[in-house]
C-alpha cells in the first residue's frame, strides 16, 4: 500500500526529541527526503541569515552545473526548481508554515538562474551572488507580489525564481557595460 502524500508519517515517539524543540523541528524536516532537499541538504537550518549561507551552498553543484552545454543547464535548473515546488510543498504541509526560513531550495534554484550564461571568473560569480541576495531580499515587483500572492511549494519557488531572472538580467548587463 502505497503511503498518503497528504499526511506525513508521525514523528517518532522518542524522548530527546520531545525535550529540545529545535530537534522536533528538525525531526519533522529532515524526517522525509523532500525535507533535505527543500533545507538545502542542512544549509536551512543556519542560525542566522539562512537565505544567504543556502546561496552560498548552491555554489558548490553551480561549480558542476556550468560545466553543462546551455541546453542541458537549463533542462536540469526546470527540473531542479520542479522537484522544488514538489520538496517545499511537503516540508510546508509538515511544519504548516508557509515558506519558512529553513526551505532554502529556493535560493540554489534561483542562484543557479542568475548564473546561466555568466561570465567565467570568481569577480562575476561573486556578483551573481550578490545580485541575486539584493534581489531575493529586496523583492521588486513582481517577486513581491508573487511572493504574497503564491503560496505552497510553487510560491516558495517562484518568487526565488523570478528574483534569479531579474540578477540574470543584472549580470548580463553588466558584464556588457564592462565587456
Amino acid at each position: 500500500m502505497q503511503p498518503d502524500e497528504s499526511n506525513p508519517p508521525p514523528i517518532p515517539e522518542i524522548p530527546a526529541l520531545r525535550t529540545t524543540p529545535f530537534r522536533e523541528f528538525a525531526a519533522t524536516v529532515l524526517g522525509h527526503p523532500a525535507g533535505w532537499v527543500a533545507s538545502g541538504f542542512g544549509a536551512g537550518f543556519a542560525p542566522i541569515a539562512s537565505g544567504t549561507v543556502g546561496t552560498a551552498v548552491a555554489v558548490l553543484p553551480w561549480l558542476l552545473l556550468r560545466e553543462l552545454p546551455w541546453p542541458a543547464y537549463v533542462v536540469a535548473v526546470l527540473l531542479a526548481f520542479a522537484f522544488g515546488v514538489w520538496a517545499s510543498d511537503r516540508v510546508i504541509r509538515a511544519l504548516k508554515v508557509q515558506d519558512p526560513g529553513v526551505i532554502v531550495w529556493d535560493e540554489f534554484v534561483g542562484f543557479w538562474i542568475t548564473m546561466f550564461a555568466a561570465p567565467p571568473g570568481w569577480q562575476w560569480l561573486l556578483a551573481g551572488f550578490l545580485l541575486f541576495r539584493v534581489f531575493d531580499v529586496l523583492k521588486p515587483w513582481p517577486v513581491g507580489a508573487v511572493d504574497e500572492a503564491v503560496h505552497g511549494g510553487l510560491g516558495a519557488m517562484l518568487d526565488d525564481a523570478l528574483a534569479g531572472l531579474y540578477a540574470l538580467a543584472a549580470l548580463q548587463l553588466l558584464h556588457l557595460a564592462v565587456g
